[in-house]
């Protein structure tokens, strides 16, 4: 009963900052931030890959919208793979752009 009570808090909680994140900023963001190597769209951008040697994540796909908020913004802040962190976005910067991105459709 706790962890079902721990997992609904955290739903509750992720939907109250999706609510409350901002898009318009969010894509401000994304498009100073992250646009460079995930493209307008959230797909990846062929030339950086071809020439950093790298494969990237649709960010519209399954494997990676099916992430929670907590895991987006660790790859954000923290970095996955070769993506470094970015320092840029702190606080509820993070939170936009993970709205905006999660906005994205194919």
């Amino acid at each position: 009963m706790r962890n079902f009570m721990a997992v609904m808090t955290g739903l509750v909680l992720s939907t109250a900052a999706a609510s409350a994140a901002d898009l318009k900023k969010g894509q401000a963001a994304y498009d100073e931030e992250c646009k460079a190597c995930h493209g307008e769209s959230g797909a990846p951008n062929p030339a950086l890959m071809k020439k950093l040697k790298i494969t990237m994540k649709d960010l519209r796909d399954p494997s990676v919208t099916a992430k929670s908020d907590a895991e987006w913004r660790k790859m954000i802040t923290v970095g996955v793979g070769k993506m470094k962190p970015v320092t840029t976005l702190t606080g509820s910067a993070v939170d936009d752009v993970i709205a905006y991105s999660r906005s994205l459709k194919k």
